[in-house]
């Protein structure tokens, strides 16, 4: 396993770099890697050449060798004349934030669709660091002009160059493809007037988790529940890929449940904008379920993380409610009306929740029936309750009703099937034709 060394400045702009740094500690593990030392300094500003202070450079490269790192990663992204300056003096590799959360992504990514979101970021990050990642390379002296004038190092950078250019173009193409494929799908999920709801929240908070426990208990089909499930880890970025499920509450209307791609402290935006189309799942959503780790002592800087990301997505004006989850694993008197009550007591009372909000553990599958009840709540505006009577020649009428909206009695009748039901306004006027009362 390699050895990472970690890098953190404290620019005094009210940031906790030392929760940062230990967050970059975490992605450094979700990476293979042993944290095996941190250094930081409290600077002004960044040094435009080196991140840190020249003297803190040396101070860090004979820290590094102290305690044998493999790699040395620093807690921001650098720019190409940062990276090939340190990689210089500190001759050991140099990476940065941004990298590390790409090299994260490269590892966990598993459909077409995230390998070319996640290749096209790193190419598009790389592509300026060329410098920086040949470093090792001669930089013989040759006079302007022709490529073959140039340096073995020069010429190798150009050429890398040229393939890495050509590479994001071709992979831009098949992104573009697939998101008009993901376009398509999601016009035909609209286009079946089933409610969409979304998970997004921060990464780890428990969004799998949370989708698993819908499936378990009210998946579409029982018979290949586990199939669909997604993979549960407590590691940063575990899950990468969209995935959409049908949930099919007794008594309530169903509605296609969507988990995304987590956020985080210092997102690359070449990420973001990578897997725009995937995250456009929460932007055409009916409601956002934000799932937050409710037992991290930081979770409201985790929210604010979330809520900017949506807003740079363009998805904060989607109706939202917050799951605060693993809310078995904190004290009584952190939750709303159940200060005083023992930590036993706590999994008895869960959930206290209000319009907006729900506090729940969706890994002991304490509060879902009530987050399902609030989410349906938050879907019933635009729906009426009405009975109708059906003609038996109209059959796809009443098998259209039984799976677009809550069918509350049926009665089998010699002039037709009558069924009441609740049902969204649009079918309302459609069949209204068939309204009895």
């Amino acid at each position: 396993m390699e050895k990472a060394f970690l890098v953190g400045v404290n620019l005094n702009d009210g940031e906790d770099y030392l929760l940062s740094l230990k967050e970059l500690g975490d992605l450094a593990e979700a990476c293979d890697m042993e944290v095996a030392g941190t250094a930081w300094q409290t600077l002004p500003e960044v040094h435009k050449a080196f991140y840190i202070g020249t003297g803190k450079v040396d101070e860090v490269k004979e820290q590094a060798i102290e305690c044998e790192a493999d790699v040395i990663i620093f807690d921001n992204s650098l720019s190409p004349m940062q990276l090939r300056n340190l990689q210089e003096r500190l001759e050991k590799p140099v990476m940065d934030r941004s990298t590390l959360i790409l090299d994260i992504f490269a590892r966990r990514a598993r459909s077409r669709e995230a390998m070319l979101q996640v290749e096209v970021a790193r190419l598009q990050y790389m592509l300026p660091r060329l410098v920086g990642l040949h470093a090792a390379l001669s930089r013989q002296g040759g006079a302007s002009g022709a490529m073959s004038n140039k340096g073995t190092g020069e010429k190798k950078l150009e050429l890398d160059r040229r393939v890495l250019e050509h590479r994001l173009t071709q992979m831009r193409r098949e992104l573009k493809d697939v998101g008009n494929e993901r376009m398509t799908q999601r016009k035909r999920r609209a286009g079946s007037g089933m409610p969409r709801v979304a998970l997004v929240g921060y990464t780890n908070a428990g969004k799998s988790t949370l989708l698993n426990a819908m499936l378990d208990l009210y998946g579409a089909d029982e018979g290949d529940t586990e199939e669909k499930k997604v993979e549960e880890k407590d590691m940063l970025f575990a899950t990468l890929d969209t995935t959409v499920r049908k949930i099919v509450p007794v008594n309530q209307h169903a509605f296609l449940l969507s988990d995304t791609v987590g956020f985080i402290h210092k997102l690359p935006h070449n990420l973001v904008e990578a897997f725009r189309s995937t995250l456009e799942e929460a932007k055409e959503a009916d409601i956002l379920l934000q799932v937050i780790d409710y037992s991290d002592p930081h979770y409201k800087e985790q929210i604010a993380v979330t809520n900017k990301t949506l807003q740079e997505l363009g998805a904060d004006a989607v109706p939202m409610i917050y799951v605060y989850n693993k809310s078995d694993l904190v004290s009584p008197d952190d939750i709303p009306g159940l200060a005083g009550t023992s930590q036993e007591q706590v999994k008895a009372n869960l959930p206290a929740m209000t319009d907006n909000s729900i506090y729940l553990s969706a890994k002991e599958q304490i509060g879902m029936k009530e987050l399902v009840e609030l989410i349906g709540r938050k879907l019933s505006g635009g729906y009426r309750e009405c009975t109708m009577l059906i003609p038996y020649t109209d059959g796809r009428a009443v098998s259209y009703l039984n799976e677009n909206s809550v069918v509350l009695g049926t009665e089998y009748l010699e002039e037709g099937v009558r069924i009441q039901v609740n049902c969204k306004e649009k079918d309302y006027w459609f069949y209204q034709k068939y309204v009895v009362s």
